[in-house]
C-alpha cells in the first residue's frame, strides 16, 4: 500500500474517532441544569394527548449514547494524563503541519464539512499524544525512517490547493441572479442547496472540497478564476459548456514540500503504528492508568 494513502487511512480513523468527541468537548454547550422533579415533568414533545418528558428523552439519549459519549470523554483524559505523566508534548507547528496536510486530502463528497479550525487543532492535537503513547515503546530505526521518507517524497508535499464551493445554472440570467441575490447578503451555501444543478454537491453547500491547482477532477476554468479571488469571495459567473458556474474560494493552501526533520516523528509514528495490532483506541491505555465508571468495564 503507498505511504500516501496509508497514512491517509491511520490519519482518517483517528480523527473521525475524534469527531465523535468533539461536540461532548466544546466549552461553549450550554450547560443544562435541572432537579430530578423537574425534568420528569418538563414536556419536550406533545403528540395528540401523548407527551414525552425530558427525563424519558434524557435516558433514551443514554440508552443510545451513553457508554461510547462517556467512554470518549474517559479516553480524552486518560490521553491527557498520561502525557502528563510521560511528559509528552506536541508542538504548534506539529500540529499546524498536520492540519494543513489533512486538509489538502479533505475531499467534501460524503465527509463531514470542516469544523472550526480551534475544534480540529485539538483534535489533531489529540490523536498526535494518542498515537505518540501508543507508539512509545516502539523502536524504529532511523535508516527505515529516513527510506520511507525517500521513497514517499510526494506524501509529504502539499500542490497549491483552493477550497471551492461551486454553484451550477443553466443560464447566464440565472447566474447573474444568484451573483445578485449573494452581493445582498444571501448564503452561497442556502443558494447552492436551493438551485444548483450539481446534484452531488448541492446538499453540501456546493462544497467541492480543496482541489489542487493541476486537478483533472474540475474545470480548468475554475482554478484559473479562484487565483484571483481572495478567502470568502466568490465569482462572476463562469461559463462552462452550456452551463454556468459561480466559485466561492473558502480558503488557499500553499504549495510545500515538507523536509525529513519536520516529518520524521510523523513517520516514526506511522511506522510504528503498522506493527501494532488492533484499532488505534486510547481504551488500550486504561489498565496503565486504572480507570472506574459506571459500566464498570475496566478492560477492552
Amino acid at each position: 500500500m503507498k505511504g500516501k494513502v496509508l497514512w491517509g487511512i491511520i490519519f482518517g480513523l483517528v480523527v473521525i474517532n475524534c469527531l465523535t468527541i468533539a461536540y461532548f468537548l466544546k466549552s461553549d454547550q450550554p450547560v443544562v441544569k435541572a432537579t430530578k422533579e423537574s425534568a420528569e415533568e418538563e414536556v419536550v414533545a406533545q403528540i395528540g394527548d401523548e407527551v414525552i418528558t425530558r427525563q424519558e428523552w434524557l435516558a433514551e439519549l443514554e440508552k443510545r449514547y451513553g457508554k461510547s459519549t462517556l467512554e470518549n470523554m474517559i479516553n480524552v483524559k486518560v490521553v491527557d494524563v498520561l502525557a502528563d505523566q510521560y511528559q509528552i508534548e506536541i508542538s504548534e507547528d506539529a500540529i499546524e503541519r498536520e492540519l494543513q496536510m489533512f486538509k489538502a486530502t479533505y475531499n467534501a463528497f460524503g465527509e463531514e464539512v470542516l469544523q472550526d479550525k480551534k475544534d480540529w487543532r485539538e483534535q489533531i492535537r489529540y490523536s498526535i499524544l494518542l498515537e505518540e503513547l501508543l507508539t512509545k515503546d516502539v523502536v524504529v530505526p532511523e535508516e527505515e525512517i529516513k527510506q520511507f521518507y525517500q521513497n514517499h517524497k510526494d506524501s509529504f508535499k502539499i500542490a497549491p490547493s483552493y477550497h471551492l464551493s461551486h454553484i451550477v445554472i443553466n443560464n447566464e440570467e440565472e447566474a447573474k441572479q444568484i451573483v445578485q441575490e449573494l452581493k445582498e447578503g444571501s448564503s452561497f451555501q442556502a443558494l447552492a442547496a436551493e438551485q444548483s444543478l450539481d446534484e452531488m454537491t448541492a446538499s453540501n453547500g456546493g462544497d467541492l472540497g480543496f482541489v489542487p491547482e493541476h486537478s483533472d477532477h474540475i474545470p480548468k476554468e475554475y482554478i484559473e478564476h479562484a487565483k484571483q479571488l481572495k478567502p470568502n469571495q466568490w465569482s462572476d459567473p463562469i461559463q462552462i459548456d452550456q452551463q454556468f458556474a459561480i466559485i466561492y474560494l473558502h480558503e488557499k493552501l500553499d504549495g510545500v514540500q515538507y523536509s525529513f526533520d519536520e516529518v520524521k516523528d510523523q513517520i516514526r509514528r506511522q511506522l510504528a503504528l503498522e506493527q501494532m495490532e488492533g484499532n488505534i483506541s486510547a481504551k488500550k491505555l486504561w489498565e496503565e492508568i486504572g480507570i472506574s465508571w459506571f459500566y464498570g468495564e475496566t478492560k477492552e
